[in-house]
């Protein structure tokens, strides 16, 4: 799919969600760049999970409009974007080398060298059950099965969640390494803003369904005068 530089990855107009009588979202306006890394930050039912499965598809606004990738989101869409959601989806009996040929088989756009080269950075036993991996070789796995498609959006949520500070460490240099500017762009939700602060360009924080700020990274830290991880209060309270 051929995707003009101009048009933006994402682009969000009045967006609103509703579960019943919660407002998941709230009236969003979003338009996102290409060839960046966003972190989408917020506390836990800020609408962070809400906003990512509904850029990939799997979810519909209660009202408002959403494009990505030039396109509505649904089926065609969906082959545009890497999804790893915060829930783990791999099967516990087969191994690693048997998940990712398995996952492989799904998709066109599959990087088999990639993969290759993933596993052994991130020092995976192709081998071994998934059953019987640590939760952080779990994380470390879905995350080869989100880089290994060449796609120009992938969406992470919480790909930290629950993870030790060596593993994360390793996530994040991984996904620094592979990102390729020119052909992708990866909206990260986290709660480790620490560990994955160093990827960010742009930052966008998420309270109570709304966007408080939408803005670079490094801008952000200019202004207030302290990490990311820091500046949350002033920014949302």
């Amino acid at each position: 799919m051929n995707i003009p530089d101009n048009q933006p990855v994402i682009e969000l107009k009045g967006l609103h969600k509703r579960y019943l009588l919660k407002h998941a979202l709230r009236g969003i306006d979003l338009s996102v760049r290409r060839g960046s890394i966003v972190g989408l930050l917020g506390p836990n039912g800020s609408g962070k999970s809400t906003l990512l499965k509904m850029m990939a598809g799997l979810i519909h606004p209660t009202s408002g409009s959403i494009t990505v990738n030039g396109l509505t989101p649904g089926a065609r869409s969906k082959s545009t974007i890497a999804y790893l959601p915060e829930i783990d989806h791999l099967y516990g009996g087969m191994t690693v080398t048997e998940t990712l040929t398995f996952i492989s088989a799904f998709y066109a756009d599959w990087q088999p060298d990639k993969a290759a080269e993933m596993l052994d950075r991130l020092e995976l036993d192709s081998n071994q059950k998934v059953r019987n991996l640590s939760k952080g070789m779990r994380a470390r796995l879905k995350l080869i099965v989100a880089l290994s498609r060449k796609v120009p959006l992938v969406l992470l949520d919480e790909p930290f969640s629950g993870i030790a500070p060596p593993s994360r460490e390793k996530i994040v240099r991984s996904i620094i390494e592979e990102f390729n500017s020119e052909e992708q762009t990866i909206i990260l939700s986290t709660h480790s803003v620490n560990e994955a602060e160093p990827m960010f360009d742009d930052v966008i924080f998420l309270f109570e369904g709304q966007i408080k700020r939408y803005e670079s990274a490094d801008r952000l830290r200019s202004e207030f005068g302290c990490s990311l991880e820091n500046m949350w209060e002033k920014v949302c309270m």
